[in-house]
């Protein structure tokens, strides 16, 4: 009897080993392929599909969860069009869902390598669902309720106490110092006695002071010029509002699209480069990015909201789009004519010279004076440089011919440009 135990339990011990090491190989095979299959996704799935959210494509987590047709799935990667091609409902449904849009095929991807990405997508949404699950209900994070009200009326109980002790205290060490004049034979001083007294003499010296004709002479004159220098300080300020910074609708930071990411400022301000205003960038070109870029932030779903897009659908409703209604920063008053394209394409005048560095503000403010006389300075001291201007080339060859005696018209010097009469 004592053999065939010890023959079972050598026999037990074996079979948990091998499962132990069976297991331990699949699941290291599970983690080598999630790992090359998150690599693959990365490289060639990332531009158009989310695994929790929709893009361009549908949100591949609970899509993949659905399908469990993975010989389905691989030809569809493979060679989307394909499937469409031949009438599969699956293929044309889903073709006809994204607005006939194509995928991109994938040919290049084996099977195995197809497979890597599966295992990825769905391994990494049950750990987002995962991740949901252990949150409080409604998608709200674990509230800081702060100490308990215990520890708080404790606290205040001992301040409390702390402050009838300073005041006992107190009363205690008076009484022993009035009791130690009176042993002493010091008389007590009489305090009420003593503020009269030092009032009485700051009246004097007050009286005093205001008989001194030379200082109240020079009090006047100096009150007159500070009060005149507020005043034309104030004056020559008026409508100057350097330093401006509202608040937008939307918090746009120019620190992180002209700074970091380097886009040139006219690819939103195209008008500056052409025309008289730099103009306010159309929300078409916030989508050519925004449309699949940081669809998240609860920023860009205010350009969402006030084009009408839905993200999920990627569709457009037109009865919901609003205007933004952004706040101007930077505003000239009526009198005043500045062409940005004279500037900018002629003068070859950098934005920054103007709006200041932009491409480290997080909120732009107005960062110069916009007066005349800056614009003034400004001309002064700017050379020039007509050597290879196309524009400055015209004027000359006008002058050229003005020389030689030839018909120079208005419109040769610029004169039907629309700026010229249109502000």
């Amino acid at each position: 009897m004592r053999n065939i135990s010890l023959i079972l339990k050598q026999f037990t011990r074996s079979v948990l080993l091998v499962t132990g090491l069976v297991a331990a190989g699949f699941n290291a095979h599970a983690q080598a392929d999630a790992a090359k299959g998150e690599a693959i996704f990365k490289a060639k799935c990332t531009a158009c599909h989310k695994i929790d959210v929709r893009m361009t494509g549908p949100a591949l987590g609970p899509q993949l969860t659905q399908e469990t047709d993975d010989a389905y799935l691989t030809k569809w990667i493979q060679n989307s069009q394909a499937l469409v091609a031949a009438k599969n409902p699956k293929a044309v449904k889903i073709f006809n869902e994204f607005n006939q849009v194509p995928m991109t095929s994938f040919e290049d991807l084996s099977d195995a390598d197809v497979g890597n990405v599966l295992t990825y997508v769905r391994t990494t949404w049950k750990t987002m669902q995962a991740d949901t699950a252990k949150k409080p209900a409604g998608g709200e994070t674990t509230e800081d309720k702060g100490p308990s009200s215990v520890i708080v009326w404790g606290l205040l109980g001992v301040i409390a106490i702390a402050f009838i002790v300073i005041l006992v205290l107190n009363k205690v060490i008076g009484t022993l110092e009035r009791l130690l004049l009176n042993k002493g034979g010091v008389a007590l001083v009489d305090e009420d006695a003593e503020e009269e007294k030092v009032k009485a003499d700051r009246a004097a010296i007050f009286k005093k002071l205001i008989k001194n004709k030379k200082l109240v002479f020079f009090i006047v004159v100096c009150g007159t010029i500070a009060l005149g220098s507020w005043q034309w300080v104030t004056l020559w300020n008026t409508n100057v509002h350097q330093g401006y910074q509202p608040v937008q609708p939307i918090k746009y930071s120019h620190e992180l699209h002209a700074g970091v990411m380097k886009i040139e400022c006219q690819y939103c301000h195209v008008a500056a480069f052409k025309g008289k205003n730099a103009s306010i960038p159309s929300l078409n070109i916030c989508m050519n990015c925004h449309k699949s870029v940081k669809t998240e932030s609860p920023e860009i779903h205010k350009i969402y909201d006030a084009l009408g897009y839905d993200p999920n659908t990627a569709k457009y409703d037109s009865t919901k789009a609003k205007p933004i209604q952004w706040v101007r920063i930077h505003n000239l008053p009526d009198l005043a004519y500045f062409n940005h394209s004279q500037h900018v394409k002629v003068g070859g005048i950098k934005c920054q010279t103007c709006h200041g560095q932009v491409q480290e503000m997080k909120e732009v403010y107005q960062y110069s004076p916009l007066t005349m006389k800056w614009c003034i300075q400004c001309h002064r001291r700017t050379e020039v440089n007509g050597k290879g201007n196309a524009y400055y080339d015209s004027i000359l060859a006008a002058h050229d011919k003005i020389k030689k005696g030839e018909k120079v018209t208005a419109a040769v010097l610029g004169g039907i440009e629309c700026a010229k009469c249109h502000y």
